[in-house]
């Protein structure tokens, strides 16, 4: 099936399933990202699929942030990074290394349509540049493959390929004199000044202080995972720690590019991309094989009508999907989400075609029968438990705690911000197991896994209370507007409900309740109109007013109280 992949294409003519039948021009990132993608989906992720047995889909959950990294490599898998930059090379003022392919228009007497006698020169240096980076396994079928072929031309890019994702580090692009792309280097190493990056991004969080080491090693985690998930990533290979802080480098310094990396361990095509409308991070997609669920008949049945099926009897298909960032937030409760889905595409294996208008990752209903099948012990699939141990079945109590723990980590962020109606069924679904006297023996045998799993379900419950506090800091809730006396009144409310709900206590959310508070305390109308005028001067609803900004105070004070009297005793804090 791969050979056949992207047939249909307008503008690719294969001559045949490892080339092209006519010489390949192009000059823009954007066409070159899209020569990229059908290259790409075809040899790096097609045609394994077709030639390796029991191939590994992509779940298509671990698509979905924060991404957790992945226990297994896959060395029969193809891996691979490269760099374009939207530019001719400057090899001495570039600021990494590699290994230089030069094109003949780069000669200076070269013109069109006349031989020139270093043209042989040139090729043959660069195949020897190329040779000699290969596994030695390699480079006898290599020199017969591209003997009389120069291997920078992207109609020869194809079948040079298939020994490039053998070869260690980046493949680099970029335009020649005229404006049009080309291989001009391999063998590229990719700088990631990873120990300065985190501490000045922390510093900058405001997660560090200057001589704090408690501080420091307390957010370390959380920084070095908020970095790198800005950029696609999770805490993860060298391969993907040195894309994700080279692309921040390359957009800092306002350059036209981009940076895809390809690992054997998520097997997913990542790329980085400087867009006009991104102005402070990289454009960020992924490209994968992953699995339709059998349960979502509507878009299995629209997906098989339009022929878009890698594998129709095991519901493959291509999806790429595409995601915007966050700027951190210390006053927002889900101040951890760097990354969120903006949209998916499933593409066309034949036509490459994208429809944008079938949810494969973000559905509730599938996320709530998955959590169904946990608890019930029928969910056959893996996770990753705390980053350090696979879990592949339900069958145990423990290792459906460890799965409820993966998922709710996992779902944290979503679980927050979904609506009311979805937070009930997920109680629901939890209460009838966690808190089931079926179960207490079995639980109090496993009492500190049980309690990991209590308090990230704790977590998500206060979370939600203070996300009611964020809406309410613009008088918003649940989607309509409210008057200064409604806005009160409801957070009075919900900082005594949280109050009583502290005894699990996580120190972030304490954070984030003082942050919001005083910033509704401050509001400037507020305070000139019902809080400085004497109180003779003040109606009945304005004295109520006052008397909820009293008692707001008040509450604030206590939590503040609360918060001092855990930081004197930091082991007593909960971490999520």
């Amino acid at each position: 099936m791969w050979k056949k992949a992207f047939s249909k294409v307008p503008g690719f003519d294969w001559g045949a399933s490892t080339e092209f039948s006519d010489v390949v021009i192009i000059n823009t990132l954007a066409k070159l990202k899209n020569f990229l993608d059908l290259v790409h989906i075809k040899y790096c992720l097609l045609k394994p699929y077709c030639e390796v047995g029991d191939y590994p889909l992509v779940d298509s959950r671990s698509l979905l942030p924060s991404f957790e990294p992945e226990l297994y490599e896959y060395k029969d898998l193809p891996g691979l990074l490269l760099v374009a930059l939207d530019r001719p090379i400057n090899s001495f003022q570039e600021i990494f290394q590699f290994d230089r392919l030069h094109n003949i228009m780069e000669i200076p007497d070269h013109t069109e349509g006349h031989s020139c006698p270093l043209e042989n020169s040139v090729m043959r240096q660069n195949l020897d540049t190329v040779r000699s980076r290969l596994p030695q396994k390699y480079r006898d079928s290599f020199v017969e493959d591209f003997g009389t072929k120069d291997v920078n031309y992207l109609e020869n890019y194809p079948a040079l390929l298939k020994y490039l994702v053998d070869m260690d580090r980046a493949q680099v692009f970029s335009t020649d004199p005229n404006g049009e792309f080309y291989l001009s280097g391999v063998f590229g190493s990719l700088p990631a000044d990873l120990d300065s990056e985190i501490k000045r991004f922390g510093l900058r969080l405001g997660k560090f202080t200057h001589g704090d080491n408690y501080r420091y090693e307390r957010n370390r985690l959380f920084v070095y995972q908020f970095l790198m998930e800005l950029y696609g990533f999770p805490i993860a290979s060298e391969r993907r720690t040195s894309a994700a802080l080279f692309s921040r480098r390359l957009f800092r310094m306002g350059e036209q590019f981009l940076v895809r990396v390809l690992g054997q361990s998520d097997r997913t095509l990542t790329t980085l991309y400087a867009t006009p409308e991104n102005k402070r991070y990289p454009k960020i997609e992924k490209i994968a094989l992953v699995q339709v669920e059998s349960d979502q008949v509507d878009a299995i049945r629209k997906l098989r009508k339009g022929g878009y099926f890698v594998d129709s009897k095991k519901r493959v298909i291509i999806l790429r999907v595409i995601y915007k960032q966050h700027k951190f937030n210390p006053g927002n409760v889900r101040q951890a989400r760097a990354l969120s889905v903006e949209s998916q595409e499933i593409i066309h294996p034949i036509t490459g075609h994208a429809r944008k208008d079938i949810n494969i990752i973000k559905d509730t209903y599938n996320m709530v029968l998955r959590l169904t099948d946990i608890v019930r012990g029928e969910y056959s699939g893996a996770i990753v438990y705390k980053r350090n141990e696979v879990i592949e079945n339900t069958e145990r109590h423990e290792d459906r705690l460890k799965f409820l723990y993966a998922w709710l980590s996992k779902h944290q962020r979503r679980i927050i911000g979904y609506s009311d109606e979805f937070f009930a069924k997920v109680i629901k679904v939890l209460d009838s197991y966690l808190l089931s006297p079926e179960n207490i023996d079995e639980f109090n045998s496993i009492h500190e896994l049980y309690r990991e799993v209590w308090a990230k379900y704790s977590y998500i419950q206060q979370a939600r209370k203070v996300k009611v506090l964020e809406d309410l800091r613009q008088r918003q809730f649940k989607g309509e507007d409210l008057n200064y006396l409604g806005q009160l009144e409801l957070t009075v409310e919900m900082l005594n409900d949280l109050k009583f709900e502290i005894v699990n206590y996580f120190d972030e959310l304490v954070e984030s309740i003082l942050v919001i508070g005083e910033e509704i305390l401050n509001d400037s109308y507020l305070r000139r109109t019902y809080i400085q005028p004497h109180e003779d001067h003040l109606t009945q609803y304005g004295l109520r007013i006052r008397k909820l900004y009293g008692r707001i105070v008040a509450l604030l004070d206590e939590f503040e109280a609360i918060r001092k009297s855990r930081q004197e005793s930091p082991d007593a804090a909960m971490a999520v």
